[in-house]
């Protein structure tokens, strides 16, 4: 007969970290390469800079779906490390839900001009 000493501790949400973990890695990885085209196509690009060179480097089709794939991993990345701040740091559950309530407002309206400023191109 064994004695019970304590509370059995149980674990809830442990796999949310490594899914965290994964995300701001691989979101990061993909706007790394992103960056790295366009600085490329910049750099390779001749006479000066202006709208039309900018604009010519995103007419593409293949550009444009890339992009847009950047904006969805950027918000994403964003939102996973908002929410780690305001879990780190906003302990009462009302003030942490109305931050994130209005980091979600804020990211989903970034996105939503970000793609209505790329397909207005």
């Amino acid at each position: 007969m064994s004695a019970t000493y304590g509370y059995k501790r149980t674990v809830v949400g442990a796999h949310y970290g490594w899914r965290d973990f994964l995300v701001q890695r691989i979101t990061a990885v993909l706007m790394g390469v992103f960056t790295l085209l366009v600085l490329a196509k910049l750099l390779f690009t001749s006479g000066p800079i202006g709208y039309d060179t900018w604009a010519g480097i995103f007419a593409a089709q293949w550009m444009k779906a890339l992009t847009f794939a950047v904006i969805v991993a950027l918000i994403w990345h964003a939102w996973v490390g908002v929410c780690s701040v305001w879990y780190d740091y906003a302990k009462p559950a009302g003030l942490r839900l109305a931050l994130q309530a209005l980091s979600a407002i804020w990211l989903v309206s970034c996105g939503g001009w970000a793609v209505q400023v790329l397909w207005r191109l």
